[in-house]
């Protein structure tokens, strides 16, 4: 039965087949050849039981909120201090995005809205002081990575549903490599800016009181809404809600620009995304059932300790496996998949399962960058007009800190579980 449900996974997956009805095809392969066909009722029940979850009501409300930064200007109020604080600087705007990118992960979650979203803006600006066009796209799509692991996170929220533990905790937990993973590519972008001569541009003419004082709405987002959270006023799900219901206040009274035609398209565009992964959570649930019954975590465990019983070459062979599943599988439907079958062989290594969400976070962030999925590279090199072979030759190295960095996360766990631990969260 493992065979045909894999068998009958890879040849959807071949066929270009939407991973949520890849997972229930393959399901259904299984269920028809091997189980009493009353099984068939566990698919349509699955599919909507796995989705009943209060904590995953806080993923429209976040990609919500999202939107609603990029369509009312909040998102320009963060470039614009970003490019204060660092423009005048050798390879500043390239810096200023990269800031920026992380201002945005502190609000949003999503790595492609964070490209959309900074990269409309911040790549015209870089192409006008002469930056390569595909270096542009490379530096972009890499900063964007940064929006899943810096709290709030869409992933760390499924992985916090699907596995069981605190997303609280998770969002702790992401913040030092979060911040981690910008310096990392601020260093980078430095030396390549000096190598190639990408100077900063003059501040002298501009007004940074005013420019702080335009920002300051949205520099307070992300204080309200993380603070709330880790001060315990309210959970993940009422943070969403409540900076959604903060956004449409600043961009309607303060910035004025948001009009009901931007807020219903908003609504629409978070409903669609929404609805694509909730599709995929309850694809993938009726997936881990049948993996449950035909005991593949076990299976999978047996393997990996036939193999070895260091810990700490497990933990590198299962992020082996994510790196490849990263470059063809999107991030939230790896986690649906992989986490219900690495998480038991994690906590079986003595690995907390807070600290491994947030390694499998981090890994496949990196997937954002990997053709030939790539969602990252594919809306940078859209906004950048470079082609996209010579975005991907320029974002490899960039690839290759990540992947480094993610070895150092995966080597000093209080990277991640020292702020969570601090806070009393786990």
């Amino acid at each position: 039965m493992v065979a045909v449900l894999f068998g009958s996974l890879a040849v959807c997956l071949v066929l270009t087949v939407p991973i949520a009805i890849s997972l229930a095809i393959s399901t259904l392969c299984v269920i028809i050849a091997g189980y009493p066909s009353t099984m068939l009722n566990m698919l349509a029940q699955a599919m909507v039981t796995s989705i009943d979850n209060y904590a995953l009501m806080a993923i429209p409300f976040f990609m919500l909120l999202g939107i609603i930064m990029e369509k009312t200007g909040i998102a320009q109020g963060l470039i614009e201090l970003a490019e204060v604080l660092v423009g005048n600087k050798p390879g500043g705007l390239g810096t200023a995005a990269i800031v920026a990118c992380m201002f945005f992960a502190a609000i949003s979650g999503s790595g492609p809205a964070c490209v959309a979203a900074i990269g409309t803006i911040m790549i015209p600006a870089m192409r006008q002081q002469k930056y390569d066009p595909e270096y542009c796209g490379a530096l972009l799509a890499s900063g964007s990575t940064i929006g899943p692991v810096i709290p709030p996170s869409i992933p760390m929220i499924v992985y916090g549903a699907t596995v069981g533990v605190s997303v609280t905790g998770l969002f702790a937990s992401g913040v030092i490599p979060g911040l981690l993973m910008g310096l990392v590519l601020i260093f980078w972008n430095k030396y390549i800016s000096r190598k190639r001569g990408y100077v900063g541009q003059p501040i002298e003419g501009i007004n940074k009181l005013a420019v702080l004082k335009k920002s300051i709405w949205a520099i307070l987002m992300p204080v309200i809404v993380l603070g709330g959270i880790y001060a315990g006023i309210f959970t993940p799900t009422e943070a969403a809600v409540v900076g959604v219901v903060y956004a449409l206040v600043v961009g309607k009274f303060v910035y004025r620009q948001l009009t009901m035609k931007k807020f219903l398209d908003g609504l629409l565009e978070a409903a669609v995304l929404s609805a694509s992964v909730m599709v995929v959570m309850g694809g993938a649930s009726t997936f881990g059932r049948i993996l449950t019954l035909e005991k593949v975590p076990t299976l999978l465990t047996n393997m990996l300790l036939g193999i070895s019983e260091s810990p700490i070459v497990v933990m590198l062979m299962m992020n082996f496996i994510l790196l490849i599943a990263g470059m063809f599988i999107d991030t939230t439907s790896n986690i649906i998949l992989f986490a219900p079958l690495l998480s038991p062989i994690a906590s079986a290594m003595g690995y907390d399962l807070t600290y491994f969400g947030l390694v499998m976070c981090v890994n496949l962030c990196i997937g954002f960058l990997t053709p030939p999925l790539g969602v990252n590279l594919f809306v940078a090199q859209k906004v950048s007009g470079a082609k996209l072979e010579s975005v991907i030759k320029e974002v490899w190295p960039m690839i290759g800190l990540l992947a480094a960095l993610l070895v150092l996360i995966i080597a000093i766990p209080q990277l991640s579980l020292f702020l969570p631990k601090l806070l009393g969260l786990i």
